[in-house]
């Protein structure tokens, strides 16, 4: 059977990723339901540790998983490491005399405890004293309730997670009541910020960005422009002489390095590179997610009959969250940059094939497994394989993120 996931990050205040929670299904057609949720949560942890890999999945941090009572009181949470995994208790867990003799059992051996979607109620003090996060649904309650939970147990020495963050407001307004940890689309999906100024090194990046999408571009010009930025540079070789493309001698130009890579590579690794300068007071995971989806992209370019377009499809899932990035709307920042038009329209929302690719991915980040399906199946694309080309992506993005 294959086996399908979607993970989303948890940040802490600094916005570096603290976890990320992870959601796995046997496919997009054929996912758990809740009416079996003992069986997907079970297949969750399985899958998490014989399957996918706990830390080829998190880059190391630690993975909240969600438990149901079943999975609790048969202590099936104890398989996987206790200094990653994060026993998150679903809300509608009772907290009875055998579940908090599981949790006890949990903390013991070090166990990290949340409680999902929580909503005060007195039976629940006893698993309080055994909590060490509480994750409250933004969505689902007020202002009010949402610093009430917060005045009431951060002095119990409980760390408080807001989830389902849609927008910056939300972000900053947990952020001021002394939550913690923070989940949700507002740095899964693109999101439009106040119009900020451009710092000179993030201009000069949007320059080169500019210089590699030229319709003609000129080398040694291209060149020199890299040069004179020193970061791009020490990049760009350490890429090119790095085990990625196995060159038999080193290359220690920046000339020579843009001949062998060819016009497309060099506009995949020069966006890609940039975007990472770019980003460097943004949180990490903003870079990874959007070198997953540049991977991704590209090998869905095949399968949708785009195989002369898996570079712009790359820089498609690579651009993605660039008005993230840049705290700036994308339709601005793409009329300072040439790219094929068809990318454009796709990138600011217009309908087409290639938009319904970018859909796709982010539907498959999400979790939002129907409405994956529905796509793949308008895209003509197998199910069977958006799993193994997701776990590449994944996996890619982090070798290359961490050279």
């Amino acid at each position: 059977m294959e086996h399908f996931i979607a993970r989303q990050p948890i940040f802490d205040t600094r916005g570096h990723v603290y976890a990320y929670e992870l959601l796995f299904r046997s496919g997009l057609h054929n996912y758990f339901d809740c009416d079996d949720a003992d069986h997907a949560a079970a297949s969750v942890i399985a899958n998490s540790s014989l399957l996918f890999g706990l830390n080829e999945m998190s880059g190391g941090a630690k993975v909240f998983i969600n438990c149901t009572r079943k999975v609790l009181v048969d202590d099936f949470m104890m398989v996987l490491p206790k200094q990653q995994a994060v026993v998150e208790i679903l809300e509608d867990v009772e907290p009875d005399e055998e579940i908090l003799n599981a949790c006890k059992r949990l903390k013991a051996q070090g166990y990290i405890l949340a409680l999902d979607d929580f909503v005060y109620h007195k039976d629940y003090e006893p698993l309080l004293e055994l909590a060490d996060i509480i994750k409250v649904d933004f969505l689902l309650s007020d202002v009010a309730e949402q610093e009430r939970l917060a005045k009431t147990f951060i002095p119990r020495g409980i760390r408080m997670l807001a989830e389902k963050v849609e927008t910056h407001e939300v972000y900053e307004q947990a952020k001021q009541m002394g939550y913690q940890l923070f989940q949700g689309y507002f740095f899964a999906k693109p999101v439009i910020i106040s119009r900020k100024d451009i710092p000179t090194n993030k201009l000069q990046f949007l320059r080169i960005l500019k210089d590699v999408h030229a319709e003609e571009v000129d080398f040694k010009k291209l060149a020199q422009t890299i040069q004179s930025e020193v970061f791009l540079s020490y990049k760009i070789l350490k890429l090119i002489n790095s085990a990625a493309f196995a060159l038999r001698h080193k290359v220690t130009s920046i000339l020579q390095a843009l001949s062998l890579l060819g016009i497309r590579e060099i506009r995949s690794w020069v966006s890609l590179l940039s975007i990472s300068a770019m980003a460097d007071d943004k949180p990490a995971e903003l870079v990874v997610t959007s070198l997953i989806r540049a991977r991704f992209c590209e090998q869905l370019a095949e399968p949708c009959g785009l195989r002369g377009r898996r570079s712009d499809l790359f820089l498609m899932g690579l651009f993605s969250l660039l008005d993230v990035i840049m705290s700036r709307p994308i339709d601005e920042i793409l009329n300072e940059i040439t790219v094929e038009e068809d990318l454009q329209q796709a990138l600011t929302g217009e309908p087409g094939i290639l938009r319904n690719i970018l859909v796709l991915i982010v539907a498959v980040e999400k979790g939002e497994w129907q409405q994956a399906s529905t796509l793949a199946e308008e895209l003509q694309i197998d199910e069977q394989p958006l799993c193994e080309a997701y776990m590449d992506s994944v996996k890619w993005a982090h070798e290359i993120y961490a050279i």
